[in-house]
């Protein structure tokens, strides 16, 4: 309970800080360019997400922007979106559903990608995500149309699923591990696996190049893990372990430089991008401040 009274806080004392976003310019779409950002929303993450996508179109041109409502986006919410981000596409997640994947987390976010990269380049952005500088990695491998991840340690590069599995093992060998521990585990239990390489990244930004995976893909090796996992691979995080596959059997696919791309501010003097994951997120206001100093400098409407 604490907890939540501590999130909700921390929001409120975000959306305040930050309320100057809505007086910002709306991000102009380039419909010539088969560049696309796309992210899951929910309505408490509103401002958030413009904070997120305006510092970012900032430092990276783009064509389309798609957002998949989780249900509880508001009439309102979807006014507003329109307005500072003219020509969305607002979708239900239920439209990219599969019966051969679980539901819920960001498994529909995931396929939606996977069908929208067969004819574009496709950028997952969560709402927590700010743009702190310029992006020539990110600006570049669009360019090369080549997929990038989310690192989480120095010089990271891709492995082998045997690779993979061995250190899970010796990460945590006990009986209730989290999931993507538990199902990385097994990545050398199904010989169809043979040859598929992983990431350890955050699914929380993410660029697929055009025809960088399939919905097939995904939806044959998520059935293939389930039989091994069972319904663990329904737990929340299951998501994240098959964005990191996808991922990582992209061609040329590379991971981007840590920490001037990372979770949480760390290092904030080499950061050009940040992931303010979960608990980091509102921890100080470390987040906020930062936040509101990219606001300033994206102008004001009529300026």
């Amino acid at each position: 309970m604490f907890h939540n009274l501590k999130g909700q806080l921390g929001r409120e004392l975000f959306n305040r800080r930050c309320a100057g976003v809505l007086e910002t310019p709306p991000v102009r779409l380039d419909s010539a360019r088969p560049v696309m950002v796309l992210s899951q929303l929910q309505h408490k993450d509103v401002l958030m997400y413009l904070v997120a996508v305006k510092t970012f179109a900032a430092q990276v041109p783009l064509g389309a922007a798609m957002v998949l409502d989780d249900g509880s986006l508001e009439p309102d919410d979807h006014a507003l979106l329109a307005r500072h981000l003219p020509g969305v596409v607002i979708e239900p997640i239920t439209a990219h559903r599969s019966a051969r994947c679980p539901s819920g987390g960001t498994w529909e976010r995931l396929l939606g990608i996977a069908r929208h990269c067969a004819d574009r380049y496709v950028m997952q952005l969560d709402a927590d995500t700010l743009t702190l500088d310029a992006l020539p990695e990110v600006v570049a491998a669009i360019a090369a149309n080549r997929s990038f991840a989310l690192g989480t340690w120095d010089d990271q590069r891709s492995e082998t699923f045997a690779e993979r599995a061995a250190d899970a093992r010796r990460l945590n060998t006990a009986a209730q591990v989290h999931v993507q521990v538990a199902a990385e585990q097994h990545f050398d239990r199904d010989p169809a696996w043979a040859g598929l390489r992983y990431i350890r990244g955050c699914s929380g930004f993410a660029g697929f190049a055009r025809g960088a995976t399939s919905a097939g893909f995904i939806e044959d090796f998520s059935e293939r893990m389930s039989r091994l996992l069972g319904e663990r691979w329904r737990e929340w995080g299951s998501e994240q372990v098959m964005s990191n596959i996808a991922l990582a059997n992209s061609p040329d696919v590379m991971v981007l430089p840590h920490p001037r791309y990372c979770d949480c501010l760390h290092r904030a003097e080499h950061s050009a991008f940040v992931h303010f994951i979960g608990d980091c997120r509102f921890q100080g206001s470390a987040y906020r401040d930062a936040a509101a100093a990219r606001i300033g400098l994206l102008g004001r409407t009529g300026a």
